[in-house]
């Protein structure tokens, strides 16, 4: 794990569904549960091997929400698949009229406030899963919407919820910030939301370290990236922010080490409680990690 780390203490990973190893074949609700059968036997490996991390402590897989309440056998089947490692479910819901380079085929606009998701999305509740939410900036309302629907149910914003500066979006990021930052203090009002500091490395957010003949150091990220991670720690406090690797998809633009090492930068000026809420505690609260 020496190569993983870079140099750094990661205690835990939570894998993050990434429609990786589905079923090839039975019923099509189902095939997802794959992608958990794989984690699962990797997580079984690491340990097996005495692994320092623990690897895939938690998982976060995918189900169809908009089955309704048919979608609570799909997650009785991860929860078994998982072995005691299913802490959530996440439903790609980015969508953009004016950006169609996302997620393909798009989801239906409006999704997170149609009858049939909402239906799924309260089974959650009922076998205690979090939801991860992966969306743009422009839909940061509507989970709003949803987070003072259902507000016993853990929301976790991923990727600083998405401030997208490509398409009709490109060279316009001081008009998209305070848009963005309105959204963000209005979801931090709700108290069963959480939001990870990271996925700012994405092609998506119209950074452009990709395109440079050297990768980027720490410094230079922190210096893109430092007013998204600020207004979230202001808007959510420490308690409810955690800060993300988003690893592998992140290193098209930046090193693991090099991305870590800018968080550690962005958290400088924190207390020591606070630096522990950020890199660990949060993320173990909300995940049930074992440490």
């Amino acid at each position: 794990m020496a190569d993983t780390q870079s140099g750094h203490n990661i205690v835990s990973t939570v894998f993050l569904q990434c429609a990786y190893g589905y079923r090839t074949d039975g019923p099509e609700a189902l095939r997802p549960v794959g992608e958990t059968d794989f984690v699962a036997s990797v997580a079984r490996e690491a340990a097996r091997r005495g692994v320092h991390t623990r690897v895939c402590e938690g998982i976060v897989a995918f189900a169809d929400l908009l089955l309704g309440d048919a979608v609570a056998p799909v997650l009785e089947a991860h929860a078994t698949a998982a072995e005691g490692r299913l802490r959530g479910i996440r439903y790609l819901t980015a969508r953009d009229e004016s950006f169609r380079g996302g997620i393909a085929p798009p989801p239906p606009a409006q999704i997170m406030g149609s009858l049939a998701f909402r239906q799924g999305y309260k089974q959650l509740q009922r076998f205690g899963l979090s939801y991860d939410a992966w969306l743009y900036h422009t839909q940061i309302d509507e989970l709003t919407e949803l987070a003072r629907s259902f507000p016993d149910t853990h929301i976790i914003l991923n990727h600083v919820g998405g401030a997208l500066g490509v398409g009709a979006y490109a060279g316009k990021r001081q008009e998209v910030f305070p848009i963005w930052q309105a959204a963000i203090r209005r979801l931090a009002e709700c108290p069963n939301a959480f939001v990870k500091l990271g996925g700012l490395a994405m092609v998506v957010t119209g950074f452009t370290f990709h395109e440079q003949s050297l990768p980027p150091d720490s410094v230079a990220l922190l210096t893109a990236w430092q007013p998204y991670i600020d207004t979230c720690i202001e808007a959510f406090g420490p308690n409810r922010c955690m800060f993300e690797s988003n690893f592998p998809v992140d290193k098209a633009m930046c090193s693991y080490l090099a991305l870590w090492n800018a968080f550690k930068r962005a958290a400088a000026g924190h207390s020591a409680s606070d630096k522990a809420a950020l890199f660990h505690d949060t993320a173990a609260k909300v995940y049930r990690l074992s440490r």
